[in-house]
């Protein structure tokens, strides 16, 4: 049986929401309304503007404040998810903490160590294994191993899958992700109908920091990340 709901806390490490970010808050924002949680995104800049998909759900709380002063009387509450940590999280984590934080870009490759201006502010850490994550599958294995009591070497996963936009293109998605009950990686899709070669360029985009992708001319065939050999057709 599914453990209390928990709070899911991103502390938003960009000057600015990217389309990839958005996407993976808005499932973030979905899946824990589900599981009767709570989503924060905190040291939001004054001018953030609150998109549509997150400001009309009832989990999701967006904050000015940063985590250090929301949790200032009860710090030892809070769980920091950081890949450098010395312990794996567990399910009797779930116990022990009450609030599970993430820097809002843990999806960088090669990781550029974002969490580290997290640790420096003393929370404990626990870790989600050797690979990279995006943050929204970050807080889903989180999730799972916390209110599920799923033990985080038996959530069900796949590393490094390939996305095929037709016989002829591909592109290898460089993290770890969670899979569903056939086997595919859950993944935020880009519209209805789940057209992944938007996710895919978006992906790439929020990965080298980059306002537009262009998957014209791309070569065919390639399985690099879509942004990377797009600059190089």
């Amino acid at each position: 049986m599914a453990g209390e709901g928990k709070t899911f806390i991103v502390e938003h490490l960009d000057p600015e929401l990217g389309p990839w970010s958005e996407l993976e808050y808005a499932a973030i924002a979905s899946e824990t309304r589900d599981s009767n949680g709570r989503f924060i995104l905190s040291s939001l800049p004054p001018a953030f503007r609150v998109p549509e998909a997150l400001s009309g759900n009832a989990a999701f709380t967006a904050e000015r404040r940063g985590v250090e002063e929301l949790y200032a009387a009860n710090k030892s509450r809070v769980c920091l998810l950081d890949p450098a940590a010395a312990k794996d999280l567990a399910p009797e984590d779930g116990e022990t903490f009450d609030a599970f934080l993430f820097g809002g870009i843990l999806g960088d490759d090669p990781p550029r160590d974002r969490t580290s201006e997290l640790r420096k502010k003393g929370f404990e850490g626990r870790r989600l294994g050797p690979k990279q994550m995006t943050t929204d599958t970050a807080v889903r294995v989180t999730r799972m191993v916390v209110q599920d009591g799923i033990p985080l070497d038996k959530v069900p996963h796949v590393d490094f899958p390939e996305l095929k936009f037709n016989e002829h293109e591909s592109t290898e998605m460089p993290f770890r992700y969670v899979v569903d009950e056939s086997g595919n990686p859950i993944m935020p899709q880009v519209s209805p109908s789940g057209v992944q070669i938007g996710l895919a360029a978006a992906c790439a985009n929020r990965l080298l920091g980059y306002d537009r992708v262009d998957t014209k001319g791309c070569r065919q065939g390639s399985k690099r990340p879509v942004l990377a050999h797009c600059f190089e057709c």
